[in-house]
């Protein structure tokens, strides 16, 4: 059964990940919610180190057992931040509009939840404590290790923006699936799950 939906996995195609909250300041001006995953104009005081650019290609959440690709992934024609294809629903997504994991702010991946033909690649994020560690493997061979602050649940309509995308105190990470109540076809589950993490550890590979 989907976490939380109720339903079995003969249901519809694919669950789709809308950041309905992100539209709710899109039009708000001044680049709305862009300019927050881009970190606006402003960048913060290099108070401690962090990494140059490079994108991520592979994540591990030791404690949940995954180990996927990450492919870089980009605004969907309805303007939320796409999310990898179905044939690739056991891979993440990097959002490659944003901060590369290491650097300053908050660097998004997301995935699915599920399918049609059973769990996905972020099926267990919700689990996820506080205390344990992603492990984010960048294509300069350095691997970024986050350590999860909290785990969260958003109603699609009330995703607290600023908090998700705008916090570029030092380097982070967010983690965004879908969860709770299960809707139906074409409208997916009521929630966001966010994972919070923030930059503990760099390693070579």
């Amino acid at each position: 059964m989907a976490k939380g939906g109720g339903r079995s996995w003969t249901g519809p195609a694919a669950v789709v990940l809308v950041l309905f909250g992100v539209f709710a300041i899109g039009a708000s001006g001044d680049g709305g919610w862009r300019d927050l995953l881009a970190g606006g104009n402003n960048p913060p005081p290099r108070e401690f180190p962090v990494l140059e650019p490079s994108r991520p290609i592979r994540i591990a959440i030791p404690s949940l057992e995954v180990r996927a690709p990450v492919h870089s992934v980009g605004v969907a024609d309805d303007g939320s931040i796409a999310v990898p294809p179905l044939h690739r629903h056991n891979q993440a997504g990097w959002y490659d509009r944003g901060p590369t994991p290491g650097q300053f702010g908050p660097a998004i991946i997301v995935g699915h939840a599920d399918t049609r033909d059973g769990p996905s690649v972020f099926h267990g994020l919700a689990d996820i404590e506080p205390g344990a560690t992603v492990e984010v493997t960048r294509r300069d061979r350095a691997v970024a290790v986050f350590e999860v602050n909290s785990v969260e649940h958003f109603d699609k309509e009330a995703l607290p923006v600023e908090r998700v995308y705008g916090d570029y105190a030092r380097p982070g990470l967010r983690l965004i699936t879908c969860g709770g109540r299960w809707l139906g076809d074409g409208i997916g589950y009521a929630d966001n799950i966010v994972v919070f993490a923030s930059l503990i550890e760099v390693r070579d590979t």
